[in-house]
């Protein structure tokens, strides 16, 4: 008896241990860390004149549309708080659909924006654009 309520302990910690590490806003900056903040920088101000910030831009209040920006890419001219960027953005194609909204909530959290989005919304209406 008193193995089995060691191994149930064990268990149960295990568990806990494993819910805590999947917590979506620490994937989400591991994610952004990884694919993102080399070009738009770690504090999202991005690079002078050649990558636009995230910070303050009008693009990262549209989870949808940050979203088809991840998965397709960017390219032609952008103005983003009123200079002009004509970088090329190359698509993200190794991120999951979850790990897209992943950062999109971090990056939303993160920059003052609150809004978040739920992996459905996003799947349905990427694949509807």
């Amino acid at each position: 008896m008193n193995r089995f309520f060691y191994f149930f302990i064990l268990l149960l910690i295990i568990v806990i241990h494993d819910s805590c590490e999947s917590d979506p806003y620490r994937q989400g900056a591991i994610l952004y860390e990884n694919f993102c903040a080399n070009c738009h920088g770690s504090d999202g101000n991005g690079l002078g004149k050649n990558i636009p910030p995230l910070v303050g831009s009008e693009v990262i209040k549209d989870p949808i549309k940050m979203g088809c920006i991840i998965r397709n890419g960017l390219s032609g001219e952008i103005t983003v708080k009123g200079i002009k960027y004509n970088e090329k953005m190359p698509a993200v194609t190794r991120l999951s659909d979850f790990e897209i909204a992943n950062v999109i909530n971090y990056i939303q959290q993160k920059w003052g924006n609150q809004q978040y989005v739920q992996i459905n919304t996003l799947q349905r209406r990427i694949e509807k654009l």
